[in-house]
């Protein structure tokens, strides 16, 4: 299995860019969250600017974020700065979409992005609609300006068979968030039903035990909370899906709906519930962190565990584990570069 990182746009993230390659990781991601991190084709410019070999990703955007017009041409300027090394990865926005107050976009809306993304990333037109104008567009400028030769990769974002069949559809990969069950992942490779060859990718959360470490002791709670706060955010955000957690999970939700001050059905929520999203938590959260979730999520376990709950991920049809690493990521990555040789 091959092997990855993603993280948020921030100084320094091309350093770390050059790290993961010397490592041997496949792959450096970029978060796609406006008003939550950092711009990631500013970040992925840098990056590409910076490395020779590794491959570079978009993960997520969406058609609520960005037009296709203007998604292509920062796709396509980082295809000239790094040939063939550019991933993007699309999706609703029901992350980056949940932090401004809003809903994410419809699994149609998120083929016709993914299309028209496709489409002029490849120098052919594709239509263009505001209300009832529709025109075909495609790329005015050539030369040194945008790479419209080198293929770009694209995965559909999928938790559910929608967006897997859209992947299937527009014969793309799929990349997941702290989907570690391999049949979640049969099902969904099964919804995708494509004969194209593509990827599939895992995003999660590493930490390995040292002997005798305590599996919910602090440092794996901290080096997995954002992952479990990120799902029990969205739980507080969609009372629906907290109504599906079981007893304790659903206190943890109300605990911290309580602490931040707010409530689920809050216009202002969004404020409340998404600060420092996906970035490294706070000590005072530690007991939000469930053991139940963080053995849902992330990846917890000994150096002799691991390797065969990996194994099964690979088995299941993971073809790229991506870890998001938040306390020392050069040492995270160092570690899941041993795990998978």
């Amino acid at each position: 299995m091959r092997a990855g990182v993603v993280v948020a746009a921030s100084p320094g993230v091309d350093e770390l860019a050059v790290q993961a390659e010397e490592l041997g990781l496949d792959s450096l991601w970029v978060i796609d969250s406006p008003l939550v991190h950092g711009d990631p084709f500013v970040a992925l410019g840098l990056c590409a600017k910076a490395t020779r070999r590794i491959k570079l990703g978009l993960g997520v955007t969406s058609p609520a974020l960005r037009s296709a017009p203007a998604a292509a041409s920062a796709l396509a300027s980082l295809n000239a700065l790094a040939p063939g090394r550019i991933r993007c990865g699309v999706g609703t926005g029901n992350t980056a979409r949940r932090t401004v107050g809003m809903p994410p976009t419809t699994a149609a809306t998120l083929e016709k992005f993914t299309a028209a993304l496709q489409d002029l990333c490849a120098g052919r037109s594709t239509e263009y609609r505001e209300g009832d104008r529709v025109r075909d567009i495609q790329f005015l400028h050539s030369g040194a300006h945008v790479n419209t030769t080198d293929p770009i990769e694209f995965v559909v974002a999928a938790l559910g068979p929608k967006a897997a069949a859209v992947a299937g559809r527009r014969s793309t990969g799929l990349i997941s968030f702290g989907l570690l069950d391999p049949n979640a992942w049969r099902a969904l490779h099964q919804a995708r039903a494509s004969d194209s060859p593509a990827d599939s990718y895992l995003v999660t959360a590493l930490h390995v035990l040292d002997e005798d470490e305590d599996p919910a002791g602090d440092a794996a709670r901290d080096a997995t909370g954002h992952l479990v706060l990120s799902l029990l955010a969205f739980a507080a955000d969609v009372p629906r899906f907290a109504d599906q957690l079981g007893p304790e999970e659903r206190g943890a939700v109300q605990r911290l709906l309580d602490r931040r001050g707010t409530t689920p059905t809050a216009s202002d929520r969004h404020l409340k519930l998404y600060p420092n999203y996906l970035g490294r938590i706070s000590s005072q959260d530690r007991d939000l962190i469930l053991p139940s979730l963080m053995n849902t999520l992330a990846l917890v376990g000994t150096r002799d565990e691991l390797p065969a709950r990996i194994a099964t991920l690979e088995q299941a049809g993971i073809d790229e584990l991506l870890i998001q690493p938040v306390i020392d990521p050069p040492s995270e990555m160092a570690q899941l570069v041993e795990l998978l040789s």
